[in-house]
C-alpha cells in the first residue's frame, strides 16, 4: 500500500482497525504455522487413503478375498469425502489451483458485500428497538448503580472524576469567548427583559418592611459626621455664594446659621426615628416605587437609564470579568477535597446512590430513562453505527484479511477436511456394505 494511500487510511474512522488488520503480527505467524501443521495432517491423511485405496484394489485383484473390496469401497470414499472438503475449505479463501472457479476465493472477492451483510445484520438483530429494551431492562441498571453509588469509595471516585472533568473543561475554554458570550448573553437578556416594574415592586417590599431605614440611618450619620468634620468648607460655601454688597460680617453671621441648621437638622432625622423628614422620605419612595410599575414616562427614563449604563466599557468589562472569578471560584473548589463544592456533590450522590438501590420507583425511572436514551440512539444513529462497520470492513486490505482470517480459524476449518476423510471412509464403507448384501 502506498504512503498516500495509507495517509487517506489513516484519516478515515477506523483507521486504527484496518491497521490491525493490515498487519501480520508475530501471534498471527504463530497460528499461521499452526494452519500448516493441520494442512499437512489432513494432507497426510488423503495421500494415506490413497495408498489404501491402491493396495486394496491390487490386493482384490490378486484374489486376497472380499475384504480388499470393503477396504477400497472405504479408502475410495475417503478420498472423496477429503477433496471435496478440501475444494470447500480452499474455496473460502482462493482459487482452488488456481483455476477462477465461480464461486470461489470468497473472501477475498466478497468483502464488502460481507461487511455490508454484517453491518445489516448488527442493526437488526442488535440494534433493534425491543432488543435494546429486552436487554437492559434484564440488566436493571437503576438498582445496581444504586447500589454502586451508595458506597463511599465509588462515590469519592465519581466525584473525583467529575471534578477532573470539570476542571478540564474549564481550563479548555478560552476566557475570552467564554467572556464575550457572557457579555452578550446578559446585555441580551437585560434588553429584553424592562426592568422597571421589577425594581418599582423590590423598592415598595423593602419599604413597607422599613428595610430602607437602616440605609437612611446611614446616611444621616455619615452626613451628620461630615458636617463635623468640614464645618469651615460648608460656611465657606454658604460665605461664597452670598451677594457682594453685603458686609462680610453679616456673610459670616448666615453661614454659621445655615451650617447650625444643617447640624441640627441631620442630628434631629438621626436621633428621631419619627422626623417628619422621614415620613416625607418614605412617601416619596413608596410614590416613586408605584411610578416605576405604573407610570410609562418614568419607566421609560429608566430603560433609557439601563441601556446608558449597560452600554458603558466600564460594566462590559464588569460583566466580563465576572467569568473570570466564577471559574477560579470553581476550579479551585474542584481541586480542593475538603471544599463545600466536592463535600456537597459527595453527599448528593451517597443520598441518590442509597434512593436508587431502595426505591423501587426511582430505579424504574433510571431504567426508563436509559432506555429511552440508548433507544433514541440506537434508532437515530442505526445506520451511522452500521456503516461504521461497513465502512471498516471495505478499508481492510483483501489479501492481509484473508491471510489473518486463515490464521485464526483455518486451523478449525483443516479439521473439516481431516473429519470428511473419517466420516467420508465409513459412510463408504457402509454403502457398500448395504449395496454387497441388497444385491446377494
Amino acid at each position: 500500500m502506498g504512503t498516500a494511500g495509507a495517509a487517506e487510511q489513516q484519516a478515515r474512522p477506523g483507521a486504527f482497525t484496518n491497521r490491525a488488520m493490515n498487519t501480520f503480527s508475530a501471534a498471527d505467524e504463530e497460528k499461521q504455522r499452526g494452519v500448516r501443521r493441520m494442512k499437512l495432517t489432513a494432507t497426510g491423511m488423503l495421500l494415506f487413503v490413497a495408498l489404501v485405496y491402491v493396495l486394496a484394489k491390487w490386493a482384490s485383484n490378486e484374489g486376497a478375498g472380499a475384504w480388499a473390496a470393503y477396504v477400497a469401497a472405504a479408502a475410495e470414499a475417503g478420498m472423496v469425502g477429503a477433496l471435496a472438503d478440501w475444494f470447500a475449505v480452499t474455496a473460502l479463501f482462493r482459487h482452488p489451483l488456481g483455476i477462477p472457479i465461480p464461486h470461489t476465493a470468497i473472501i477475498p472477492t466478497k468483502k464488502d458485500q460481507l461487511g455490508v451483510t454484517l453491518g445489516e445484520f448488527v442493526g437488526e438483530n442488535f440494534l433493534s428497538e425491543d432488543v435494546v429494551r429486552q436487554r437492559l431492562r434484564a440488566v436493571g441498571i437503576g438498582s445496581r448503580l444504586g447500589a454502586w453509588l451508595s458506597e463511599p469509595e465509588h462515590a469519592d471516585r465519581v466525584t473525583a472524576e467529575l471534578s477532573a472533568a470539570l476542571r478540564g473543561a474549564l481550563t479548555v475554554l478560552r476566557d475570552s469567548d467564554v467572556q464575550a458570550v457572557v457579555g452578550e448573553a446578559i446585555t441580551r437578556r437585560a434588553n429584553a427583559q424592562e426592568v422597571a416594574p421589577g425594581i418599582g415592586k423590590m423598592l415598595d417590599r423593602i419599604v413597607a418592611d422599613g428595610g430602607h431605614r437602616r440605609a437612611v440611618d446611614l446616611i444621616v450619620t455619615r452626613a451628620h459626621d461630615w458636617l463635623v468634620l468640614h464645618s469651615d468648607s460648608v460656611m465657606d460655601a454658604v460665605q461664597g455664594g452670598a451677594p457682594g454688597w453685603t458686609p462680610r460680617f453679616v456673610d459670616k453671621k448666615v453661614g454659621e446659621r445655615v451650617y447650625k441648621e444643617l447640624l441640627r437638622f441631620c442630628a434631629e432625622m438621626r436621633d428621631m426615628p419619627s422626623h417628619p423628614a422621614r415620613g416625607a422620605l418614605d412617601r416619596f419612595l413608596t410614590d416613586f416605587a408605584a411610578d416605576l410599575q405604573s407610570d410609562t414616562d418614568t419607566r421609560t427614563r429608566v430603560e433609557r437609564l439601563k441601556g446608558e449604563v449597560l452600554g458603558r466599557g466600564e460594566v462590559q468589562d464588569l460583566i466580563a470579568s465576572a467569568w473570570t472569578a466564577v471559574r477560579s471560584m470553581i476550579v479551585s473548589a474542584a481541586e480542593d477535597e475538603r471544599s463545600e463544592l466536592r463535600l456537597r456533590a459527595r453527599a448528593s450522590l451517597l443520598s441518590l446512590g442509597a434512593q436508587m438501590a431502595a426505591d423501587k420507583r426511582v430505579q424504574g425511572k433510571v431504567d426508563k430513562w436509559v432506555e429511552d436514551a440508548a433507544v433514541y440512539v440506537v434508532t437515530t444513529y442505526r445506520r451511522e453505527i452500521t456503516s461504521l462497520i461497513t465502512d471498516t470492513v471495505a478499508g481492510w486490505d483483501a489479501e492481509h484479511t484473508t491471510r489473518k482470517i486463515e490464521a485464526n480459524i483455518g486451523r478449525d476449518l483443516q479439521f473439516i477436511r481431516i473429519n470428511g476423510t473419517v466420516v467420508g471412509s465409513l459412510a463408504g464403507l457402509l454403502i457398500y456394505t448395504v449395496s454387497h448384501a441388497l444385491g446377494a
